[in-house]
């Protein structure tokens, strides 16, 4: 299989790829490799979660979210805790492993690995330089009615959302 990189960012990397499918065909596939993430809900009480307003220029805007990150090396539960503190100012004493997802497979080999996080203190937000966010308390009722309205449309944070709504038993 031959490999040519077409791009090397500061995030990731784009390859044409030769690749043998199960058939016996060989095709050129465009991949773009990741180095995962982490993702996290956290619950400031049993009914109330925070939730991020991020600016994204490639939605064009503000976009509702869960604090996330790329693993740069971290295991994904030191990451989530990392983007907990940076992005809503907010330490974990509970961290729960949620699941694990591809984001987009039919290109990207990118994981996140999602989380809720529970028994909050506050802790000084840090920002990097290319974020614009705000943290917004949100009944965890009202941030699963953004998800079913269209308003919340994230992938990684509507599942994680779903997934920690059903952990903590406001889903079955």
């Amino acid at each position: 299989m031959s490999t040519r990189v077409v791009h090397r960012g500061r995030s990731i990397t784009v390859q044409v790829e030769d690749a043998v499918l199960p058939n016996g065909r060989t095709v050129a596939l465009d991949m773009v490799r990741h180095p995962g993430a982490a993702a996290v809900v956290p619950f400031e009480d049993a009914q109330t979660i925070l939730l991020i307003r991020q600016f994204r220029h490639a939605a064009n805007g503000f976009i509702w979210e869960i604090p996330a990150g790329k693993l740069d090396g971290d295991s994904p539960e030191i990451c989530a805790r990392k983007e907990l503190a940076e992005e809503a100012g907010r330490r974990a004493q509970r961290l729960v492993r949620l699941s694990s997802v591809f984001t987009t497979p039919g290109f990207t080999d990118e994981v996140i690995h999602l989380f809720a996080a529970f028994e909050l203190t506050p802790v000084p937000q840090a920002l990097e330089h290319d974020e614009v966010i705000e943290v917004v308390a949100t009944p965890l009722a009202r941030a699963l009615e953004m998800i079913y309205a269209g308003e919340l449309r994230d992938a990684k944070s509507a599942l994680a959302l779903l997934l920690a709504a059903r952990h903590v038993g406001a889903l079955k």
